[in-house]
C-alpha cells in the first residue's frame, strides 16, 4: 500500500524534501494475539491486553492492543519509511494523541501522514521542525489513532552532514 511523492529514498531525505500537504501512505503491518498479550503483560497489564478469556467479559468484548502498543506500530512504519536517516535529530514529542477505535487480533494497521507545517529554525539555521498530522487506519480503512508528530530535521548541505575528520 505504499503511497508517497518522496523523490528521495529516507536514508537521503532532509527537511526540504517534506512538501507542505502531502499525503504518504505506508503499510499494512498485522498485528496478532500473542503480540498483543505479550505487549500487554510487558508494559501495560490490563486484562483487556492480556487475557483474551477475562477480556470477552470486559467492556471491549475481547483483546484489544494497548495504545501504546499502536503507538509502537506507528513508529515502525514512521521511521522505516517517512523519516530521514542521518537528518532526523530526534523529536520535542508529539501533540494531542488520540486512540479512537479498539485494535483488535488480525488487524492489518497502515499509516498515513499529511505533511502539516515545516517552520525553520530561527536559532539553528541548519535544521527546522517537521510537523506532521499522523493517522493510524486499520482495514477497514477506520481511523484507529492520530497525532501530530513533531521532529527536528536538518536541511542538506548542513554543515553537520560533512563527515567527521
Amino acid at each position: 500500500m505504499n503511497r508517497s511523492t518522496f523523490k528521495t529514498i529516507p536514508q537521503d531525505r532532509y527537511l526540504e524534501d517534506y512538501v507542505e500537504g502531502a499525503v504518504h501512505e505506508f503499510g499494512p503491518v498485522t498485528i496478532t494475539e500473542d503480540e498483543i498479550v505479550r505487549f500487554g503483560r510487558k508494559f501495560d497489564p490490563q486484562l483487556f491486553h492480556t487475557d483474551p478469556i477475562a477480556a470477552r467479559d470486559s467492556v471491549y468484548g475481547g483483546l484489544i492492543a494497548s495504545g501504546w502498543h499502536t503507538c509502537s506500530l506507528f513508529m515502525r512504519l514512521f521511521v522505516e519509511n517517512y523519516l530521514p536517516g542521518s537528518a532526523s535529530l530526534g523529536s520535542p514529542g508529539v501533540d494531542e494523541l488520540r486512540w479512537l477505535k479498539p485494535v483488535r487480533p488480525g488487524d492489518q494497521l497502515s499509516l498515513r501522514v499529511t505533511v502539516h507545517k515545516v517552520k525553520p529554525s530561527t536559532s539553528k539555521p541548519d535544521r527546522g521542525v517537521l510537523f506532521s498530522f499522523c493517522e493510524m487506519l486499520n482495514q477497514e480503512n477506520e481511523v484507529v489513532a492520530t497525532m501530530m508528530a513533531l521532529n527536528l530535521i536538518r536541511y542538506r548541505g548542513s554543515v553537520a552532514d560533512s563527515p567527521v575528520s
